[in-house]
C-alpha cells in the first residue's frame, strides 16, 4: 500500500462517536507490541520517545535521532504511523517545511503539532501558529502525501485546573477555527477532562477532537458518546511499562548481595 493510501486510511479512522484509540509507542518494539494488541494505528509520544533515550521532553532529543526511531517504527509495523512533532524543531518556516518533508520521508502519515512556546512560556498567538500549520500543509502537499495535521492547543494544559476551563473555551474554539482554516485536520486538547466541555467542543468545531486519556478524562464509552474522534494516552504507556520493569527488577534483585 502506498504512503498516500495509508494516509487516507489513517484520516478515515477519525470518526466522531467511534474514536480511534492510540496507545502511544516510543520505539519499534513497543509499536509492535501495541500492533499485536489490535491497534489500528501507531502514535508516538514526544515525552516517552525522548525518555526512552535518556532525554527530557521539549525537543531535547535531536530531530535526526527521533527520525531514525520514527523510521524504524514505520518499517516495523503494517499500520499508519503518526509522529509527535512537538513544535516542528524549527523557528523559521523554511526549516519547518524541510523538517515536515523529513518526517514524511521517515514514513509518518500524521503529526501532532503544538502551539506552546518550547523553551518559553505561554502559547504562540493563534494567527502565528496558523501560519506555521499552513507551512506544514504546503510542505506535505509538495510531497503528495495528505499528512494528517493534529493541531494541538495547550489552552487547557498550562497548569490550569478543570474549574478554570469554562473560561478558556472561547479561546479554544477560536484557535480551532483558525487552525482549521490554515489546514489542520484535527484538534488535540490535552488537559480537557470535563464531559460537558468536551461535548461542547466536539459540537462547535468542524475538526475531529482528540482527548488525552491519563486516567482523569471520562472513559472511552463516555468519550464516544460525546462525539470524540480520537483518544490518545500520551506518556502513560511508557510510565506504566517502566513501573512494571522497576517492580520486576526489584523482585529479581531481592536477594542480590
Amino acid at each position: 500500500m502506498s504512503q498516500v493510501s495509508i494516509a487516507e486510511r489513517f484520516a478515515a479512522l477519525h470518526r466522531p462517536g467511534a474514536p480511534l484509540i492510540l496507545y502511544n509507542a516510543w520505539d519499534a518494539g513497543s509499536a509492535r507490541a501495541i500492533a499485536k494488541a489490535g491497534a489500528r494505528a501507531i502514535a508516538t509520544g514526544s515525552w516517552s520517545l525522548a525518555a526512552a533515550q535518556g532525554y527530557a521532553d521539549g525537543q531535547e532529543i535531536p530531530l535526526e535521532f527521533a527520525l531514525q526511531i520514527l523510521a524504524r517504527i514505520a518499517a516495523s509495523v503494517d499500520l499508519p504511523v503518526t509522529f509527535d512533532f512537538e513544535t516542528g524543531y524549527a523557528e523559521t518556516k523554511v526549516n519547518l517545511a524541510t523538517n515536515t518533508e523529513r518526517v514524511i520521508a521517515a514514513g509518518a502519515v500524521g503529526v501532532n503539532f503544538e502551539d506552546r512556546r518550547i523553551g518559553g512560556t505561554g502559547l504562540l498567538p493563534a494567527e502565528e501558529q496558523a501560519d506555521r500549520i499552513a507551512t506544514l500543509r504546503h510542505a506535505a502537499e509538495a510531497t503528495g502525501v495528505p499528512l494528517f495535521i493534529n493541531a494541538r492547543t495547550d489552552v487547557f494544559f498550562q497548569g490550569s485546573k478543570p474549574l478554570d476551563h469554562p473560561a478558556l473555551m472561547g479561546e479554544a474554539l477560536d484557535r480551532a477555527r483558525i487552525y482549521a482554516s490554515a489546514g489542520a485536520n484535527g484538534l488535540f486538547v490535552p488537559g480537557l477532562v470535563t464531559p460537558e466541555l468536551i461535548g461542547t467542543l466536539c459540537a462547535e468545531t468542524l475538526l475531529p477532537v482528540n482527548i488525552m486519556q491519563t486516567g482523569k478524562a471520562p472513559d472511552n464509552v463516555t468519550l464516544a458518546g460525546l462525539s470524540v474522534a480520537r483518544i490518545s494516552h500520551g506518556p502513560m504507556p511508557w510510565i506504566t511499562a517502566m513501573d512494571g520493569v522497576t517492580e520486576a527488577a526489584k523482585a529479581a534483585l531481592a536477594n542480590d548481595g
